[in-house]
């Protein structure tokens, strides 16, 4: 049986880190303000995985991106995801030369398809993660703006058969609330897929990590929360969910 896990998204907006509530940015502070708030190489023992996603909704700067992407890594010794924008296998590329282990779609699961075969067929299933974002059974691209013709069930079963290695299942109502994931949901679609499947939107604290990995159809799930988890948040919640019978490893 696979390890369950944990993982701490990071929200990037032209230079800077953002606390996010239904897709709205707050900006927070940028790549010096995260690393003196973050002591990432000791918080590595408190997770499995980070997530960096760039944000910008105009002129995204992937340079840029990737340079700050770089520094987060230079930071840890755990796989580091990243995306947001990619639009081509360079866009790609540049990610992965940054650093990234993994690269995350969302728009072009539905805009450039065969993209997103070549990036698999390029780089294998296990280095492309599928970001979905929903409002219960509605499937949301382009940063939560425009809502497809399809819903969520058929959208998850497409993204499947893309043959992509995880699916980041984010819900926007949650977003940033601290009220918990949409579990209701997770537990009527997720039977209906094999692809690991990561939840996300509305851990607030260590309860909403604990209810989502006890669901045996969730392998891991992920926080946004810039505060609630800043000092030992996330060691405590680590240790909790553990001493749950939760089956996670232990550094």
């Amino acid at each position: 049986m696979l390890r369950k896990r944990i993982i701490f998204t990071l929200i990037y907006e032209n230079g800077f880190f953002n606390q996010s509530r239904n897709f709205r940015l707050q900006k927070v502070g940028d790549i010096n303000w995260l690393e003196r708030n973050y002591k990432f190489k000791e918080l590595s023992f408190s997770l499995d995985e980070i997530m960096v996603l760039d944000a910008t909704k105009e002129n995204k700067n992937i340079s840029e991106f990737s340079k700050t992407l770089e520094r987060i890594v230079d930071d840890v010794f755990i796989p580091v995801s990243a995306g947001g924008g990619i639009r081509s296998i360079k866009d790609a590329e540049v990610l992965f030369n940054s650093g990234a282990d993994k690269v995350v779609l969302n728009t072009v699961l539905v805009e450039d398809r065969e993209l997103v075969v070549k990036l698999i067929k390029k780089f294998g299933s296990q280095s492309i993660v599928a970001s979905i974002d929903h409002r219960g059974d509605g499937v949301f691209v382009n940063n939560g703006t425009i809502k497809l013709d399809i819903n969520l069930k058929e959208h998850l079963k497409n993204v499947e058969l893309l043959g992509v290695g995880e699916i980041y299942l984010n819900s926007i109502d949650r977003d940033g609330t601290g009220f918990g994931y949409d579990l209701d949901i997770v537990e009527k679609v997720a039977k209906n897929i094999t692809t690991p499947l990561i939840v996300a939107g509305g851990a607030g604290n260590e309860s909403p990590l604990l209810s989502g990995l006890r669901l045996n159809s969730v392998d891991a799930v992920a926080t946004a929360n810039l505060f609630n988890f800043i000092g030992d948040g996330l060691s405590s919640a680590r240790k909790m969910i553990i001493s749950n019978c939760v089956n996670m490893a232990e550094w």
